[in-house]
């Protein structure tokens, strides 16, 4: 990475004027001008929003840097500004040669136009020569890889061609700056790895990249440097690990301040874990931090899950778990009526329903569990694990259920009830973390 700058944002703020009605914009135009011409003070018709407020950076050459934030943040707006395609109200943008972006699916596509006709068209806005098309026609194509739809219109392409069409084109003119707004986010697990080896190799050869992202192991895995946005304000600029971390605690932590007032109030101490209880009577398994609104649940209601808490080291509910951290996930089950030989599990789920882990009372022989039931009860569980899991977002899924004969009576069964947030990690890829090691032996040399 060189230590030229070629993207140099000072003090960048951006306003928007919101009016309540189309007539409004009308008397914004006219009546300020009557007013002031009267020598009265001009009339205000619309409310300012502030998208971006004194925003300052540079990327270096051959520099990646990730943009994260919460919806709304302002991390489009400022992609936009830096392209040219927005005017900032304030503030200066400074690049140094060819600017390629990929901000919405599509842009500078005309839909009626084949992707033949699309690729002409979108590298000549770029800059290139009809020469130069013509000699890098073939890579591009090559890389977009959608067949026979190249001589289609784009109109019949589904968002995922559109994607290929549109990154190929603009990774294979070799920019000096790229911008990406979330739009691998559209493209299957191997066209995005595809998307992301081309992303090195443009670092490699001097190229700068912009990403916004909202996954966090992208950010951590191919930037060199993060910028955090919230409500358009810059609040975070540092280390990729650093930045995501201060962005899962603006996304979680919200509920986590809460809570942690609600246990001062009560006198008690949020770091020690240990002695935060859990309810013996009341249901506030839905208040809990962590707790997913969304959740399935059902049963005979002859039992309830009431209650749960997740403790780490870090204490209790965390807003992120490190891979290779020890878990505790406290349970609390109230029975309503007297059940027999009833059974608790647990299953941990990737967000696209994959299930990872499961486990129950029964799995691991806890004969102990059987005796509970009694009716007006209720039962504290501790399930400890190591998580070994891929940074990510998961969730936890929990029930309890009887067995008469060959079938499964579910009392209560909370699918996809507690949310799980595995902070990222560079130290393996996949799924799961099996704590593998390499021992290198000394060469054979005959």
């Amino acid at each position: 990475m060189s230590s030229e700058t070629v993207v140099r944002v000072s003090s960048v703020t951006k306003c928007y004027q919101i009016y309540d009605k189309p007539s409004h914009r009308l008397k914004q135009s006219l009546y300020p001008r009557v007013q002031r011409l009267f020598g009265a003070s001009p009339r205000q018709y619309y409310r300012e929003f502030w998208a971006l407020s004194d925003i300052s950076f540079d990327v270096a050459r051959g520099e990646t840097v990730g943009v994260v934030g919460r919806n709304g943040s302002g991390k489009s707006t400022l992609l936009q500004i830096v392209c040219g395609t927005v005017a900032p109200t304030g503030g200066t943008i400074e690049t140094q040669g060819r600017i390629a972006a990929l901000l919405e699916l599509g842009s500078g596509f005309n839909p009626e136009f084949t992707g033949r006709e699309n690729i002409h068209l979108n590298a000549a806005l770029l800059g290139l020569t009809r020469d130069e098309i013509n000699a890098r026609f073939d890579d591009i194509a090559a890389f977009a890889d959608i067949g026979d739809f190249l001589d289609q219109p784009v109109k019949t392409y589904s968002s995922g061609m559109v994607v290929r069409l549109a990154f190929a084109v603009q990774a294979q003119i070799n920019p000096d700056i790229l911008i990406v707004d979330e739009a691998l986010a559209v493209g299957d697990a191997k066209f995005q790895a595809k998307c992301f080896d081309q992303l090195r190799r443009l670092k490699d050869n001097g190229s700068s990249i912009l990403l916004v992202t909202h996954s966090s192991e992208q950010i951590v895995t191919h930037c060199s440097r993060a910028i955090l946005l919230h409500e358009g304000r810059q609040i975070a600029t540092g280390q990729p690990r650093d930045v995501v971390n201060r962005y899962m605690d603006l996304l979680f932590g919200k509920e986590r301040k809460r809570f942690a007032s609600e246990l001062e109030d009560r006198g008690e101490q949020e770091t020690d874990a240990a002695l935060l209880p859990l309810s013996v009577d009341e249901e506030l398994f839905g208040v809990r931090p962590g707790y997913n609104p969304h959740e399935y649940r059902w049963g005979d209601g002859t039992a309830s899950i009431i209650d749960f808490c997740v403790e780490t080291e870090d204490g209790a509910y965390p807003t992120g778990i490190v891979s290779g951290q020890d878990v505790t996930l406290r349970i609390a089950v109230r029975f309503i009526e007297t059940l027999v030989f009833p059974v608790l599990g647990v299953t941990i789920k990737t967000k696209e329903g994959v299930s990872v882990y499961g486990v129950n009372t029964e799995t691991l022989d806890m004969p102990e569990f059987r005796e509970q039931g009694l009716a007006g009860s209720v039962t504290h569980a501790r399930i400890t694990f190591k998580c070994r899991l891929a940074p990510g977002d998961y969730f936890v899924s929990c029930g309890i259920a009887t067995r008469s004969g060959e079938d499964v009576i579910p009392h209560d069964r909370r699918y996809d009830a507690i949310h799980l947030l595995v902070r990222p990690t560079t130290r393996f890829f996949g799924l799961v973390d099996l704590d593998s090691s390499i021992q290198i032996e000394p060469p054979y040399i005959s």
